[in-house]
């Protein structure tokens, strides 16, 4: 599984998003656009990484069926910590609309179906957003101001203290109260507007990035019994008392815990193409095109999202039962879609998605032994692990050895010069028995390694690495499991976690990980160097200065090891050759990004 990588105050699209190192972006609301009118199935050649445009689009009567994977669908709100995953979000982002969405190359778009914003003063840094008159949420109302300081709300505001004396978040949102840091008091606007602005307390890098989607504030205020005018009082208010009813529904109120059972669509009205149309539990969720929506009009009415696991994919576009598939780019894969001829189409390539071995430093034998760590990172096979497994996919592929930026990126060789020194590049069996007994720790040391399973790459890398590092004096169990995001990770039980970050092209995505309060540290490292210099490098427009910051925080991570990068994922795509408009990404959008504009030729 890949766990979606973002900044703490991001709400993307449908659910709270992203990312990773910093790729271009735009302002132009259509870049590349081309006016022109297609029939279904002529769709033009994309003039860029951005959406074609298709013209007028009838909607085909037609199903189109894809899968990411066997995860099951956890509900309409996948902003919580709980939910919120890359499998989710393939189907919620075609449910919920936004101002920006990511191109092919994680270049950021803005959507004027949906609306525009433009920097309008760097002191103070202040944003407008502008929606359009026309956008509304398929039960009629009109999506305006309220939902955005509502989304606002939920990232900022704070209900005491915890015991560690942090501030308490009093909704459950997976991005924390950073929002709330930034945007001190929340964006300024009327009832039922369609223009507002923010105004932040500092410059703000990922500004584009910092708003897309919202959720419908007035099912909020009517859950909550109170008025739409009434809930906005007590967000400009603070009155956390008043709030709480409002908080507990969006907390628990949107959710999905009996697989099969789709939400009361009163309750979830979508400002998307797409709409929910049914569920079947362990197998699928079913979208059928929002009659309402305001937009572009989806090319296809039907589109299916299927829950089968990875090794069942090419078998199921073979048999017609899966039309779009993304899986994982390994060499048996490549081979079994290579068979299937000319029935199929194929698109490969690099991907803004990164492997990597992290440590819990909340229990365990890795949590107060740098030696141990560096003992681990000794064994661990990196590089056989690339050649076996990754480069008869991928032949340019090399180790990864930083996290904010990517092998294939320009700035790549510059941080890595400043950040690491190679220490790690090929497996020193006595180096690493020499610092296990500097460690004075005695005996095999167990170390699990968890993963979501199944995942036969995984599974192999797991392998290689057992086969190195029990040499050295540990003691390697694989505990790969189909619960690992739901109950391994969260609750701690590992010595070290494998599993991909995905992202796209943001620039401050990893203090939410790498920060000691961060919401997706999930192993509980921090330090204090890299606190501050995520703190600088979120504060700075200056390209110069966020790239010095990005150097104090990969040699810091490296120095104490966090954990450790392997290999950016090889990115593959395969497809019913009758479609088209299917266009593969490098984010962590997915194939689907686009999916409202796939169409079966006729």
């Amino acid at each position: 599984m890949k766990i979606r990588k973002f900044a703490a105050p991001l709400a993307l699209l449908a659910s709270g998003a992203l990312v990773l190192s910093a790729c271009g972006t735009s302002e132009d609301p259509k870049p590349g656009a081309t006016n022109t009118t297609t029939a279904p199935g002529e769709a033009p050649a994309p003039a860029g990484p951005g959406k074609a445009d298709l013209g007028d689009v009838v909607t085909k009567d037609d199903t189109i069926s894809y899968t990411l994977g066997g995860e099951e669908w956890l509900g309409y709100n996948n902003n919580t910590p709980e939910t919120y995953s890359t499998y989710n979000s393939v189907i919620n982002d075609r449910l919920i609309g936004g101002f920006i969405y990511f191109g092919t190359d994680g270049s950021i778009h803005q959507d004027p179906d949906y609306g525009t914003f433009k920097l309008t003063s760097e002191d103070p840094m202040t944003v407008e957003y502008t929606l359009a008159d026309n956008a509304a949420w398929s039960d009629g109302t009109p999506i305006a101001y309220e939902d955005y300081l509502l989304d606002w709300a939920a990232q900022a505001m704070v209900d005491g203290k915890n015991d560690d004396g942090s501030d308490k978040p009093l909704f459950n949102h997976v991005g924390g109260l950073d929002f709330g840091t930034r945007v001190l008091e929340g964006p300024k606007g009327e009832v039922g507007g369609k223009t507002f602005t923010y105004e932040y307390k500092d410059p703000y890098p990922d500004y584009q990035l910092q708003v897309g989607g919202a959720f419908p504030s007035h099912i909020v205020a009517q859950q909550a019994g109170m008025s739409v005018e009434e809930l906005v009082k007590a967000i400009q208010d603070k009155d956390i008392e008043k709030l709480r009813p409002a908080a507990k529904f969006w907390n628990e109120g949107w959710l999905s815990p009996t697989p099969g059972t789709l939400p009361d669509p009163a309750i979830t009205p979508v400002s998307g193409p797409y709409k929910l149309k049914s569920w079947t539990a362990g197998q699928s969720v079913t979208l059928e095109a929002n009659e309402k929506y305001f937009g572009t009009k989806p090319a296809t009415k039907t589109l299916v999202y299927r829950f089968l696991s990875p090794d069942t994919h090419v078998q199921a576009l073979a048999n017609g039962d899966l039309n779009v598939i993304e899986p994982q780019a390994v060499v048996d894969t490549v081979a079994q879609i290579k068979a299937l001829g000319d029935t199929v189409k194929t698109e490969s390539g690099q991907s803004l998605t990164w492997e990597h071995l992290d440590f819990n430093f909340n229990n365990g034998v890795f949590k107060d032994s740098l030696e141990l760590r560096q003992a681990f990172a000794m064994c661990v096979p990196r590089q056989q692990i690339v050649d076996n497994l990754i480069k008869p996919v991928d032949p340019e592929a090399v180790v990864m050895n930083a996290r904010e930026v990517f092998p294939f990126q320009e700035n790549y060789a510059d941080v890595v010069a400043a950040a690491y020194a190679g220490q790690y590049d090929k497996v020193d069996i006595e180096g690493a028995k020499a610092k296990i007994a500097a460690s004075g720790v005695e005996g095999k040391i167990k170390v699990r390694i968890g993963y979501s399973a199944p995942n036969p790459r995984r599974t192999n890398e797991v392998a290689l690495i057992k086969s190195s590092c029990d040499q050295a004096g540990f003691e390697i169990e694989d505990v790969g499991n189909k619960d690992f995001f739901a109950k391994t990770l969260p609750n701690g039980d590992y010595e070290v976690a494998l599993f991909a970050w995905a992202g796209s092209g943001q620039i401050v995505s990893g203090q939410n990980i790498y920060a000691s309060t961060g919401q997706q540290n999930y192993g509980g490292y921090k330090n204090e160097k890299v606190d501050a210099a995520w703190t600088a490098l979120g504060s700075t427009l200056d390209t110069a200065k966020q790239q010095e910051q990005v150097k104090i925080i990969e040699k810091e991570l490296w120095d104490t090891l966090y954990g450790i990068p392997v290999f950016a994922h090889p990115g593959l795509v395969a497809y019913d050759a009758t479609i088209s408009n299917v266009r593969k990404t490098a984010t962590q959008s997915t194939v689907a990004w686009n999916a409202e504009q796939w169409v079966r030729a006729s």
